[in-house]
Parts: C-alpha cells; sequence; structure tokens
C-alpha cells in the first residue's frame, strides 16, 4: 500500500486551524458574514479534523467545537427571543449612524468570553506540542 507522510507542521496547523478561525469569526461577529461564513465552513474543517490519524490533534479540535457550537446554539435561542430580551437591557452604542442595543453589545462580549481565551490558550498548546512527522497507509495515491 502506498504510504504519506503527514508532516509535524501540517500536524500543528491542523490542531490550530479550528480555533484560530472560531476566534476570528467571534472577534468580528458584529460583521455578521464573517461568522455565518464560518459556521458554514467550520462544519467541514470539524468533520475533515474529527478523522485526522493523529488522535493528539484531535483533542486540540473538540473543545473547541464544544465551545463554538454550544455558543452558536446558544445565539440561536438568543435570536428567537430577541425581541423581548432587547428590552431588558436599556441603552446603546451610536456609531455615527448606526445604533447598536447594549443588549447586542452584551451578547458579543459574552461570545468573546466563551470562545476567545481559551481558544488562544488551545492554539499556544498546539504550538508548544512537541509533533512528530507519522506516516499513514493509503488506499489511493
Amino acid at each position: 500500500m502506498p504510504v504519506k507522510t503527514i508532516t509535524a507542521d501540517q500536524q500543528r496547523r491542523d490542531a490550530q486551524l479550528f480555533n484560530i478561525f472560531a476566534c476570528a469569526s467571534i472577534i468580528l461577529m458584529p460583521l455578521v458574514v464573517p461568522t455565518l461564513l464560518w459556521v458554514a465552513a467550520s462544519i467541514f474543517v470539524h468533520a475533515s479534523i474529527a478523522h485526522h490519524p493523529n488522535m493528539r490533534v484531535r483533542e486540540f479540535l473538540y473543545p473547541g467545537g464544544y465551545r463554538f457550537y454550544g455558543l452558536v446554539g446558544a445565539l440561536v435561542v438568543v435570536l428567537n427571543f430577541s425581541g423581548i430580551m432587547t428590552k431588558w437591557v436599556p441603552g446603546g452604542i451610536h456609531l455615527g449612524p448606526l445604533h447598536l442595543p447594549m443588549f447586542w453589545v452584551l451578547v458579543w462580549v459574552v461570545a468573546l468570553i466563551v470562545v476567545v481565551p481559551l481558544g488562544l490558550r488551545d492554539i499556544k498548546r498546539a504550538r508548544q506540542e512537541p509533533w512528530k512527522d507519522m506516516t499513514v497507509e493509503t488506499e489511493h495515491e
């Protein structure tokens, strides 16, 4: 059978990939589109990394997935009841002609707290991990 080598750099990148994009999408959440694109793309990234031959790479993926998808599930509920919940937190931020209700600022801050600090920690831990090249047998070349 043919053999393929997965380099240490590829494994490190795969271990960091989901958390990097999850953190970026939450930081850019007020722009909406990057977050929506990442929610869709993350399913493919998560599925591809979940079947990585190195179990250590998968161990970096799962906590990031739990954080991000748990937050997305909570946001679905918040969006369903946002008309009512917006009245709970008065005030807002005026950015020129744009008015951002304080409730959405609060939602964004909670999302940042849930995903970004632990995501950055996992990215750093994956960078410090002693990765080694590995070979895997493949069915097709």
